[in-house]
């Protein structure tokens, strides 16, 4: 086992794991694996910002650093013809600021490992980002002459619109949901029909709650609290917490709870610790999850592009306006700088802007 590993791996007993757990060992694994393929001295980058990144950011930096080192020995002459592998430290020191500026073009369109990628600025921005950092710590560590990283300008990035759906919409979207008869296809009606009561109990839950979908997905039937409507989440970082939850929600959970008990008997199972099932009765995937939010909010909101993240938004904005108060959003959703709550949930008011819109009298018929 390498160095890297036996740092990150603490000993768990994988028949007590929960699904946090398992992910997380999916993804060491993974960034093993990435890491293999990149410069040795990576791992001393990994090494040194593990302590304040969780391994889905170390993750996402491999990746990063893969296209990074892929562009060096395709298109530099630096670099050309170089096994990414064989690249040593020192030899960082012949990358120069406009090397990093083609990259920041080349990233537009590039092709890797066979398939074509796009990128569009935002995109652009987290790849050059991972390069800095790359940069920055190894110069940090006197081990580069110079960060020529740094000089590179970042894209500017437009404020992307924030999207969720209005409270007329999501009324519509739980009535769909509740109705046997609301898609074209009678094949499905007949399959929406046989998870109602799960999708139901999810999409309340989400709407209700505002909580991640991989939160969601991780739920155990255990972690659930009817009597005290409270369940117990694992928020990213492991971190456990209790949370609370409507009367509504509740009505959604029991129903489905009791459904879902009956239709495991009926096929002779042992109940899954998993509170959120699939057809094949394991823990519900999230894309699964992605596709029935889907799947139902183009019937109440087809010119929205929305997710479960969005649905998040929903509920962290309807919480905003109900309590005035960012820092309770920030302390149920669980964020850590309260500066991204201010950001979503309370630099843009709908009610205002929809205000606004009959402050101006073009004509006063008086």
């Amino acid at each position: 086992m390498s160095v890297y590993k036996n740092l990150c791996y603490n000993s768990i007993d994988m028949s007590k794991a929960t699904y946090y757990d398992e992910t997380n060992r999916k993804r060491f694994a993974e960034l093993e694996q990435k890491l293999e393929e990149l410069p040795y001295f990576c791992r001393d980058f990994f090494v040194g910002i593990e302590v304040r990144t969780s391994v889905l950011t170390r993750l996402g930096y491999a990746s990063d650093f893969a296209v990074f080192f892929d562009y060096l020995v395709k298109k530099t002459i630096e670099f050309k013809g170089k096994a990414i592998k064989e690249i040593e430290i020192d030899e960082l020191n012949a990358v120069k600021t406009f090397h990093i500026e083609r990259y920041l073009s080349y990233l537009s369109y590039y092709n890797y490992n066979g398939r074509n990628y796009k990128n569009g600025e935002r995109a652009k921005a987290r790849k050059v980002s991972a390069v800095r950092s790359l940069f920055k710590y190894f110069y940090n560590a006197n081990m580069l002459k110079e960060n020529v990283a740094s000089k590179v300008s970042m894209p500017k990035l437009r404020e992307k619109p924030i999207v969720r759906l209005d409270d007329g919409e999501v009324g519509e979207l739980l009535d769909n949901a509740e109705a046997e008869q609301k898609f074209a296809s009678s094949r499905q009606n007949a399959y929406a029909l046989n998870t109602r009561d799960r999708d139901i109990a999810l999409l309340t839950l989400l709407l209700g709650t505002g909580i991640r979908v991989s939160e969601c997905v991780g739920l155990n039937v255990d972690d659930i609290s009817l009597a005290n409507k409270s369940f117990i989440v694992t928020r990213k970082g492991g971190n456990r917490t209790i949370l609370y939850f409507s009367n509504e929600v509740k009505d959604a959970l029991v129903n489905y709870i009791h459904t879902r008990k009956d239709k495991l008997a009926q096929k002779g199972l042992d109940e899954p610790e998993a509170l959120f099932l699939s057809l094949q009765n394991k823990r519900i995937s999230v894309r699964a999850v992605e596709n029935i939010v889907k799947k139902y909010a183009k019937t109440a909101a087809p010119l929205k592009d929305i997710s479960p993240h969005k649905l998040r938004s929903t509920y962290g904005t309807a919480l905003y306006r109900k309590t005035k108060d960012i820092y309770v959003v920030a302390e149920v959703l669980g964020h850590k700088d309260i500066n991204t709550t201010k950001k979503h949930y309370a630099a843009i008011d709908e009610d205002i802007k929809k205000s606004a819109a009959e402050k101006v009298i073009l004509r006063d018929d008086n």
